[in-house]
């Protein structure tokens, strides 16, 4: 097992009918001025915000609402403006993984006196030494944003996504109910399950390690994301909610790296796909992870074997349940209704792979995966068979 180092200090308040918690959370900080972060104004329509709102009574509360589903730059930087002007001392975000990122990202922004996008740009010697407190009142369950320290944010001007995080960006709370699942449309659903399932193969299906216990729990995230699959179907059922939420907290809190060796691959080239075409962010990784599944077969074989027996039952010779593995997860990428090629999100695909493979090649990214097998020459070819 390799070595690991892991917190989590977020506290998860799970279930039904929580909020009157949050007076008693948000007076623990000793804050007074709260700006309330959100999408694109479903809170408003669902009447969350105005539960929000009452909760908070003694409070003064602002809004900044309008938080794209990859979240902009510039929108975020408009609401740092608006936090400085009003001397905010305590983000809430309301809403999924986007709004949630753009807080993680505000919330540093608001004390950095250069320019922020230096910060994601991993410029030398710049870094966010500072952040606003935040919690989270989760409406989507997806990236697991409400648990762990990480973020991507979009400059749509540049055409790029850029990651941040570290042990400043941890949510202090977050409010958890599988209720409002059943306010989401079937898209978003499907979205959800497909990042939670590709969060947990980007930590799992890299190469057998020596934590027995992790690989377990990897695997059972997954066994039990194709069992709830029918949310999308029923989405006011408790237990395919509740179980879809916790999936996605558990998927990307920081449990399964601890001794394992991830990849993330998938991510970093679907990402490209995002900033390049506005494809939302889980169908990219469902059209790139099969690919590069494929391209990467001798290296994950021994994986894609345990994956295939203990995850979907398979049987027979090892490499024909590796190759079924992959086909398999494609299948049921495609049973949520998500598109698994980008000539179906698009027309203007010719090109693609060679455009991604100089991105990789400008910022340096000569080497990727978990074995560090992957060349920019690799990605254009895995780009290139996803089309």
């Amino acid at each position: 097992m390799e070595n690991f180092e892991v917190i989590n200090p977020t506290r998860i308040l799970f279930g039904k009918n929580q909020l009157f918690r949050l007076p008693e959370l948000l007076r623990s900080f000793e804050v007074q001025k709260i700006m309330i972060v959100y999408g694109g104004g479903s809170v408003k329509q669902l009447g969350i915000l105005d539960k929000l709102i009452n909760e908070l009574k003694g409070f003064d509360v602002f809004e900044f609402g309008g938080v794209e589903a990859n979240p902009e730059y510039a929108t975020l930087m408009d609401g740092v403006a608006l936090a400085q002007k009003h001397e905010i001392d305590f983000f809430l975000a309301v809403g999924g993984g986007s709004v949630i990122d753009g807080v993680k990202f505000m919330s540093g922004a608001l004390f950095y006196e250069g320019e922020p996008w230096d910060v994601l740009d991993k410029k030398e010697g710049c870094m966010f030494e500072k952040a606003l407190p935040f919690g989270t009142v989760l409406t989507l369950p997806a990236t697991g944003s409400e648990a762990n320290s990480g973020a991507v944010i979009s400059r749509r001007d540049l055409k790029q996504k850029r990651g941040m995080g570290g042990p400043l960006f941890f949510p202090k709370f977050s409010f958890c109910n599988p209720e409002l699942v059943a306010t989401l449309p079937k898209r978003q659903i499907a979205n959800g399950i497909i990042d939670a399932y590709t969060h947990t193969l980007e930590q799992y299906l890299t190469f057998p390690s020596d934590n027995v216990l992790q690989e377990r729990q990897a695997e059972s995230i997954l066994k039990t994301l194709i069992d709830i699959r029918g949310v999308i179907e029923n989405p006011s059922d408790y237990k395919l909610a509740s179980n879809l939420m916790w999936c996605a907290t558990q998927a990307l809190n920081g449990n399964l790296r601890c001794g394992v060796i991830s990849d993330w691959a998938t991510h970093m080239i679907g990402h490209e796909l995002t900033a390049m075409y506005g494809i939302d962010h889980a169908q990219s990784l469902a059209i790139i992870a099969p690919r590069l599944f494929e391209h990467q077969f001798e290296n994950k074989q021994e994986k894609l074997i345990q994956y295939g027996k203990r995850v979907w039952n398979l049987h027979g010779t090892d490499q024909t349940i590796a190759k079924l593995a992959i086909e398999k997860t494609e299948e049921f990428f495609q049973s949520l209704g998500v598109k698994t090629r980008i000539s179906e999100y698009t027309s203007d695909y010719e090109g693609t792979d060679s455009a991604i493979m100089n991105v990789f090649l400008e910022r340096g990214w000569v080497a990727i995966g978990e074995r560090q097998a992957i060349r920019p020459e690799d990605v254009k070819s895995i780009v290139k068979s996803a089309y």
